[in-house]
């Protein structure tokens, strides 16, 4: 095969993972009613005068299902990480006890449930958005190399079928977040 096609097969592969990455990101900030460390991974904190990360000024933790637990790394963040949690608007309820901070996540909601759904299923569309968008870039590069017309349509099948096994991919993450929001 062509060095140009073989290039332009594997920039697409490599962008097409890259949407199927960035989609496993945002599901993961999406609330599927487990309790997990990651919910609080937007939380920023001011930490002598400069935004940072929760996680690095304090131990997330999970001990259970329904609750979060914060152990800052200096007992006077206390304060900060409570305003830190409150500000991301999370819809946490942080409870400080001088030690630790506490957040007990709720069950979810039938309503809420849908609503996480849907969310889900819009972020599944922009990955599949991303993917096509990279099938459409490569298709459009292999038209412009010299490559014999047989190689050309070789290469444009290639880029098909990966092009269909990352929206299966996309589709099977989409089902197994579905089942994880919908269970209770």
């Amino acid at each position: 095969m062509n060095e140009d096609i073989q290039f332009i097969i594997d920039t697409a592969k490599e962008a097409m993972e890259a949407a199927v990455k960035h989609l496993e990101k945002q599901l993961v900030n999406i609330r599927a009613g487990k309790a997990s460390p990651a919910m609080l991974g937007s939380v920023m904190v001011d930490y002598y005068g400069s935004q940072t990360p929760l996680n690095q000024v304090a131990n997330v933790n999970t001990p259970d299902g329904r609750t979060i637990s914060v152990q800052p790394w200096e007992k006077s963040m206390l304060q900060e990480i409570e305003r830190g949690i409150m500000l991301a608007n999370l819809g946490f309820n942080p409870m400080n006890n001088g030690e630790m901070i506490i957040i007990n996540v709720p069950p979810l909601t039938e309503e809420r449930r849908k609503n996480l759904a849907k969310q889900a299923k819009a972020e599944t569309e922009d990955a599949k958005v991303g993917v096509r968008n990279a099938r459409k870039d490569a298709m459009n590069e292999i038209k412009k190399t010299d490559a014999s017309e047989d190689l050309q349509n070789n290469a444009e099948i290639d880029i098909q079928s990966l092009t269909d096994s990352y929206v299966k991919k996309i589709d099977d993450i989409l089902d197994v977040k579905e089942k994880e929001i919908m269970t209770v």
